[in-house]
């Protein structure tokens, strides 16, 4: 068909009110119609740029609380030349992720570092953006209540975006959906994105370009599974012969195909990322730079520095840095700190199981509980100990805020009855209460154990003085910590054979950052749930790979968790999910301590960014371009 019948197809439609705006730009870049013509076409859709296809107020879900619903919004294709012009032609785009990523599939991901590596090659059918509403990404809209969401919550039903490729030129269709379902509920594939597909019964083809995935039981968070960080889309083609014992011995793994913005040209574990445009991404004039590179190691100090003083890189992951070392690197006027909300929980985790008896090869093990921590006074008197006030202005600044939740990143959520206090008098008057003498040495017994806990955590200065401040304060109550820190390619590695990980915990406390999933935040929950301790708890059998890894077990919690799984009614659940963020402080099964921000350096010279707490940062890198471009 010529350009001139094309043209006048595209501009009677536009007339006959048939097209929305955006739609009349999507097509109009497709045939590369020049700004006079493309003015001609807006002003065919009337005065006001015609009507958006939005869902009736009332359509979609609403996640509990009030938070946002997860309706279409923002994400679409940009035609060339509204924002950045042409694809490519802006460079190379310089990285630092101070935890260098390991592996480039998500669902074997370790940590947040290799999440964010694989979000620039690998995508999900949506994600959440800034404001909280579902962006369609492989997916060709966003389902509603009643329009793709069943009205009972038994099952959603996607439309697949046509047209996309693999980077190899296979067609990306509803079959690779279907299996990355498979390939991660695989048991031996032993995935580590499983826990938001724990309640999806089956993933059902309807055709090409429509996928249906079944519920065992009523979902409110019908949008958990294959969206986010957690929901990207593997190609069947390349892994059918990698599923279950074999997945962690697929090529993929380190040079993996995907449908995203850039391809892995380059990848050495624990070092560096190297990735080239896709000249045939499916988002007419995306992306814009020509090569990312992402540099991994170091510490979060040295890349704020490369940032923002140096200017050797253009942008740095997580700087958790104490504002006095941040301000006067940011004079230098090379870059700008970047904070946005929503950036976890800084949180001490209490461990409920004893780390120093040894069952069956494995200490921690769930059946023996802690010789002190099974108080709950003991617990209470640590959390009186935690100055937080000091921790958060002192390390933290503009970075966070103190807190006495474990959860603060959906507001609604949050109960504002739940607080916090700094009290040794207090602290010292509940062990004593607890029958935690003193023994010569000064150091306090209790059950026959001196109080003398190992406390760990990644090797970062902020987290180091956050240690320090603790310790100092435990001293004043007769209880002796011993500091540990480890490297945080360790730390957060998920290594089954490594004792130092988070899942083995073998220590009494330990320390880390992390953050609700989605405003529906169920799977974040299941942190504190035990109902099937083989398979809840971390352990040698599960690879300590489990949600729960303080060895938490409470049935109170459990039948909360168990109720809001499934309910449908957002102000019923908004009620459960507050009862159980009051009674994980109550019971101090773990300590919030900082409220943070998300925090990253960008140079001045990148534009483009859109950040959200609810996605990977790199999860519009296809937008980033550099302003001198």
């Amino acid at each position: 068909m010529s350009s001139d019948r094309q043209f006048a197809d595209l501009l009677k439609e536009a007339t006959e009110g048939r097209l929305t705006r955006r739609e009349v730009l999507k097509r109009a870049a497709a045939l590369g119609l020049t700004a006079p013509a493309i003015a001609a076409l807006l002003a065919a859709c009337g005065g006001d740029g015609g009507s958006e296809e939005t869902p009736a107020a009332g359509e979609a879900t609403q996640p509990a609380g009030g938070a946002a619903s997860p309706t279409a919004g923002g994400g679409e294709a940009t035609p060339a030349g509204e924002e950045g012009g042409e694809a490519g032609g802006h460079g190379e785009l310089r990285l630092l992720w101070w935890q260098a990523p390991t592996i480039l599939n998500a669902h074997l991901s370790q940590g947040t570092k290799d999440f964010d590596a694989s979000r620039v090659h690998l995508e999900p059918l949506a994600d959440f953006d800034s404001e909280s509403n579902l962006v369609p990404v492989l997916a060709a809209e966003i389902p509603t209540l009643g329009n793709g969401v069943a009205e009972d919550g038994s099952s959603v039903t996607w439309k697949l975006r046509q047209g996309v490729k693999w980077h190899d030129g296979e067609e990306f269709t509803a079959e690779d959906v279907a299996f990355t379902f498979e390939y991660l509920t695989h048991p031996e594939t032993n995935a580590t994105t499983y826990g938001k597909y724990t309640n999806v019964e089956s993933v059902e083809v309807i055709d090409d370009y429509t996928v249906k995935v079944n519920f065992k039981t009523p979902d409110p968070a019908w949008f958990n599974p294959f969206v986010g960080p957690e929901g990207m889309i593997l190609p069947e083609h390349i892994l059918r012969d990698y599923v279950g014992a074999r997945a962690r011995d697929a090529e993929f793994n380190l040079m993996p195909i995907g449908t995203g913005p850039f391809k892995v040209v380059e990848f050495r574990p624990g070092d560096v990322v190297v990735y080239e445009r896709n000249p045939d991404y499916w988002d007419p004039g995306k992306p814009h730079f020509d090569r990312i590179t992402l540099k991994g190691g170091g510490d979060a100090t040295s890349a704020a520095r490369a940032v923002l003083q140096t200017g050797e890189a253009d942008y740095a992951w997580n700087i958790q840095v104490a504002p006095s070392v941040l301000e006067p690197m940011e004079a230098a006027g090379l870059g700008e700190v970047v904070a946005w909300p929503g950036g976890g929980t800084e949180k001490l985790l209490i461990n409920h199981s004893d780390p120093n008896t040894e069952v069956n090869g494995e200490r921690s093990y769930w059946e023996i509980p802690h010789p002190h921590f099974q108080d709950l006074r003991v617990r209470q008197a640590l959390a009186l100990a935690i100055q937080r006030d000091v921790i958060a202005d002192t390390l933290y600044g503009a970075g966070g805020s103190a807190t006495a939740l474990t959860m603060n990143e959906v507001p609604p959520l949050m109960p504002d009855d739940v607080t916090w206090e700094f009290n040794l008098e207090k602290a010292n008057q509940l062990l004593d209460e607890a029958g935690a003498e003193r023994g010569p040495d000064g150091i306090r017994v209790l059950n026959g154990v001196p109080m003398r806990w190992v406390y760990q955590t990644s090797v970062n200065p902020v987290r180091q003085q956050n240690q320090e401040i603790v310790k100092a304060a435990c001293a004043e109550l007769g209880i002796d910590i011993q500091l540990k820190s480890i490297s945080a390619d360790v730390y957060f590695s998920g290594d089954p054979g490594n004792p130092d990980t988070t899942g083995h915990f073998y220590a009494d406390l330990e320390m880390y950052t992390n953050a609700a999933e989605s405003p529906f935040p169920v799977l974040w929950y299941r942190r504190y749930y035990s109902r099937n301790p083989e398979t809840d708890i971390c352990q040698k059998s599960n690879q300590w790979a489990a949600d729960n890894d303080m060895r938490y077990q409470n049935p109170e919690f459990n039948d909360l968790w168990d109720q809001v799984k499934q309910e449908m009614d957002p102000d019923r659940a908004r009620e459960i999910f507050l009862e159980m963020q009051r009674l994980v402080a109550t019971d101090v099964a773990e300590i919030g301590i900082v409220a943070r921000n998300n925090v990253a350096v960008r140079s001045k010279e990148i534009v483009g960014q859109n950040p959200t707490q609810w996605a990977s940062d790199l999860w519009d890198v296809k937008n980033w371009r550099r302003a001198s471009s």
